[in-house]
């Protein structure tokens, strides 16, 4: 009989390439993924992997099989929600983008929990990637996320913005702007290693010959902005991380730019669900316009 710790295991090997990366995301080790696949292939009847020294291929079973996975995964997810929210609760099952600022979504989250009687709220946070997955499998409903020109799902966009420096505002440079990038050539930074436009920004400063000296890496945004703020270093962020002790300043030639917005899974939801996602979206809509002029 197939197990849903099989079909996870499956996914996340199909969605990483990699049984090393797919142990990681789904907290076991190698052997035991491995393990389970192997099981998984028996109690089908047929391989669903050919795996090279560097790549995983899908067998053509392997490939018939991830429409029915992803299904199987979705009536279990959503049965879990309905039976959670039966008879005492309105569940909404949010995913947020990690690099949207906390105080954005408790701003939204603060005013709509008290609209809506008995709305019991699960939060998921993760990478842009990793909330398109839950979304796919049916594990979380509508998600604060970057809205990509390739996206494939409901969507509803909420706000523009850009990137620009964070400096302490007692930094030297923090009354300049806009900033040439040759000035943090001596510089300390602080990478925050969750930035969806990491890899363009380190080709930004290349380009410019500019390598500033790396102080401090971390996955916690607030936790980036605290450290510019006890004057640790500088760093790039999107516009609306804002904090006492900290100047958001312009650089030169540096004009990238994202578009957030909430997007929805692609399953069928029962008619008191899909109310209350539209509540929700009219709602964020409305509350994020006055956050977004407010910064």
């Amino acid at each position: 009989m197939i197990e849903n710790y099989q079909l996870r295991y499956f996914l996340a090997v199909v969605e990483t390439g990699s049984f090393t990366k797919a142990a990681k995301r789904v907290f076991v080790t190698q052997p035991t993924l491995s393990a389970g696949i192997k099981k998984l292939e028996t109690d089908l009847g047929s391989k669903l992997f050919d795996r090279t020294s560097k790549r995983v291929f899908l067998t053509e079973s392997g490939t018939r099989f991830v429409p029915h996975a992803k299904s199987i995964l979705y009536q279990l997810n959503l049965a879990e929600a309905d039976i959670k929210s039966t008879g005492h609760s309105q569940l909404l099952r949010l995913g947020t983008l990690m690099t949207i600022p906390t105080t954005v979504i408790g701003n939204i989250l603060s005013t709509f929990t008290r609209e809506i009687t008995g709305l019991v709220i699960e939060l998921f946070e993760g990478t842009e990637q990793e909330i398109l997955n839950r979304l796919d499998e049916g594990k979380i409903d509508i998600a604060l996320t970057i809205i990509r020109p390739t996206l494939k799902l409901d969507y509803e966009p909420l706000y523009k913005e850009g990137y620009s420096i964070a400096l302490a505002e007692h930094h030297p440079l923090a009354s300049q702007e806009p900033i040439h990038p040759a000035e943090f050539a001596s510089e300390p930074t602080i990478v925050r290693s969750r930035c969806e436009i990491l890899s363009e920004t380190s080709r930004f400063f290349t380009d410019h010959n500019v390598r500033p000296r790396l102080v401090y890496n971390t996955n916690q945004d607030e936790r980036a902005l605290n450290m510019v703020s006890a004057g640790v270093g500088f760093t790039t962020m999107p516009d609306h991380y804002t904090m006492e002790g900290v100047k958001r300043v312009k650089m030169i030639g540096y004009d990238f730019e994202r578009e957030v917005g909430l997007v929805r899974t692609n399953y069928q939801l029962g008619e008191e669900r899909a109310n209350l996602l539209d509540q929700f979206i009219t709602f964020a809509k409305s509350h994020l316009h006055e956050i977004t002029y407010e910064n």
